[in-house]
């Protein structure tokens, strides 16, 4: 079933909706209805807001229509109230500028850092509220983000997560559809997340599966053999362990499951989740992946579906 993102934002929003278009009605006390130069992103902005606050995620907050959204929209049904309060305020701190760290540009630099860790201030704002950068930016356009002082207000969604209703008992992965979502025992739908899938039809498996590992923030061994078409590589001859951090290639959470060498895992770059380009593994933006492990345990079953 496709659902158009517009027609749901015309005519199941209620009266607020029709409001705020006349300008009779802002989104939030002290918040402009002009946050965003075009109203109609901001709309979906506050739809991509709720449908997260469920644990419906649409992917990175970007107040565009897309696949994600219209995704989240399916799973969630109609029953979803933009919230009033979109905005909030991020206050910079010096323990934020400290952590920044150059990403080293080699498998080889990256094992020897101390840790993956962000490497700009943006991109730290940005996925502590799960948006993408370019909306962040758009929304403080009188910020120099290459030289930000401790105690900068920064305004960004309003992110809060969500309730959860207990664990698990199985996970769905949607190959097609590049979905995974957490069910409890009644088969309530209980969390929904887009993912990335591998990129080679051979390397997608399809079946039961379980949990055998999990992990937060967890290191990363690189395997040369699983990489043969990087010239560094096939090089270096050798395995490397690399260090945590949201920069880790697995990102800052480790779902291993009982196939050797799968798992569901965070990632460096949660504006690219949703596609079909990783080498078997299933990726997810960091925050959806420190929820999703939240509602498993060793032995949680993950049935794969084309």
């Amino acid at each position: 079933m496709y659902v158009n993102v517009r027609k749901v934002l015309a005519q199941n929003m209620g009266i607020r909706w029709m409001m705020v278009a006349a300008g009779l009605l802002t989104w939030a006390a002290g918040a402009p209805a002009s946050a965003l130069p075009d109203p109609r992103e901001e709309k979906t902005l506050a739809l991509q807001l709720a449908l997260a606050r469920k644990g419906i995620s649409p992917g990175v907050l970007d107040g565009l229509e897309g696949p994600r959204t219209t995704a989240a929209l399916r799973a969630a049904g109609t029953n979803v109230v933009p919230p009033e309060d979109l905005w909030t305020t991020y206050t910079v701190t010096t323990n934020d500028l400290a952590r920044l760290l150059p990403l080293g540009q080699t498998w080889l630099a990256k094992s020897q850092q101390e840790r993956l860790d962000y490497e700009t201030l943006l991109e730290l704002v940005a996925e502590k509220a799960w948006s993408h950068t370019n909306l962040i930016t758009r929304l403080n356009p009188g910020i120099d983000w290459t030289n930000v002082a401790p105690g900068t207000e920064i305004k960004v969604p309003k992110v809060e997560a969500p309730s959860l209703r207990g664990k698990a008992a199985f996970v769905k992965i949607f190959l097609s559809e590049h979905i995974i979502q957490a069910f409890d025992a009644e088969t309530n739908l209980l969390a929904h997340f887009p993912c990335s899938v591998a990129a080679s039809m051979d390397k997608r498996p399809v079946g039961e599966l379980h949990v055998e590992a999990m992990a937060d923030n967890p290191n990363y061994t690189f395997n040369p053999e699983v990489f043969p078409e990087s010239p560094e590589a096939r090089q270096l001859g050798r395995k490397l362990l690399l260090p945590p951090g949201p920069n880790n290639p697995v990102g800052t959470v480790w779902i291993g499951l009982d196939r050797p060498g799968y798992g569901i895992h965070g990632t460096p770059r949660p504006e690219a989740v949703g596609r079909a380009e990783t080498h078997g593994c299933f990726r997810l933006a960091n925050w959806n992946a420190e929820l999703l492990v939240k509602l498993m345990e060793i032995g949680t079953r993950v049935y794969v579906e084309p």
